[in-house]
């Protein structure tokens, strides 16, 4: 039998487009076969998970499975009434769901000798598959190849290009479901998660971050050494600097084309703040 997509991923009928993929990215992460090599069972869970995910994340299947015109695997299954592709009903490969025979269709076979009311699709292509990947935030700012495993326990090289941001989706070419009638396989979806970094934060290809100075690098002038996604540089502070002056790292930003800058705020931090000496000096002020 098919699945029943709500019961795989535990969700009510009633179930938000939000509650849908909290409930898939629960499972999937829990799931996933690179927590649980050699776990065949696990891997169908898993494989599970995102059937039923390719189905109710998809807002036209899901729409189709309410309906009753698909079944949870995505197959159509015709409308009430009895009725497949001999009973007067052609299979409407657009959409992949079963439409009456038009009338006008018919008669105009039949004048000029087509002998049948249906007509032969041809191959189909495989079904898409879709998944949920999150990948580092260093890696979409400046982009990168990556090894992912998928939901039938296959592993690709993904090139993740630079300044993806999260939503977004990388289309595999033929790394979908086979083809049932011969036509080439479907894609392979992957839509991005982009993980949150506690140094940097993004703003269209630009990147923000904080570094934290002492008092003497502050009045007195000097380096300091910055972390950016793409390495350590060393950026140079000018003197008389005080909390909330901005530097610039020219194209330090996101490797997109052209690259954005790393804007870094600075904050001066006090190395001792029980220092005697620094007390004496403020005392004198």
């Amino acid at each position: 039998m098919a699945l029943d997509p709500y019961n795989v991923l535990g969700v009510p009928r009633t179930a938000t487009e939000a509650e849908i993929k909290k409930a898939y990215r629960a499972k999937a992460k829990a799931l996933h076969p690179d927590l649980h090599p050699n776990d065949e069972k696990k891997s169908d869970e898993f494989k599970r998970v995102s059937a039923a995910f390719e189905i109710l994340g998809d807002a036209e299947k899901k729409a189709k499975f309410d309906r009753g015109e698909i079944d949870g695997d995505g197959n159509p299954r015709g409308f009430p009434g009895g009725g497949g592709p001999g009973d007067g009903y052609r299979w409407d490969t657009r959409g992949g769901g079963a439409a009456q025979g038009d009338p006008f269709e018919d008669i105009l076979s039949g004048m000029f000798g087509g002998g049948g009311r249906r007509r032969n699709p041809g191959p189909m292509k495989g079904r898409d598959v879709r998944y949920r990947v999150e990948i580092s935030f260093e890696d979409a700012v400046t982009g990168a190849r990556r090894r992912m495993t998928m939901a039938d326990g296959s592993a690709l090289d993904v090139n993740i290009p630079a300044g993806i941001t999260s939503g977004q989706v990388l289309r595999l070419k033929s790394q979908g479901q086979p083809s049932p009638t011969s036509g080439p396989p479907g894609d392979a979806l992957l839509e991005v998660e982009v993980a949150a970094s506690p140094i940097w934060t993004r703003e269209g290809n630009h990147l923000r971050m904080s570094v934290p100075i002492d008092l003497k690098k502050a009045v007195l002038g000097g380096n300091v050494d910055v972390k950016t996604p793409s390495g350590t540089v060393s950026l140079k502070v000018p003197p008389g600097s005080n909390t909330g002056a901005q530097l610039r790292l020219k194209g330090k930003g996101v490797q997109a084309s052209p690259p954005g800058d790393l804007y870094v705020r600075l904050e001066i931090m006090l190395a001792d703040p029980k220092d005697e000496g620094l007390r004496r000096w403020a005392e004198k002020s």
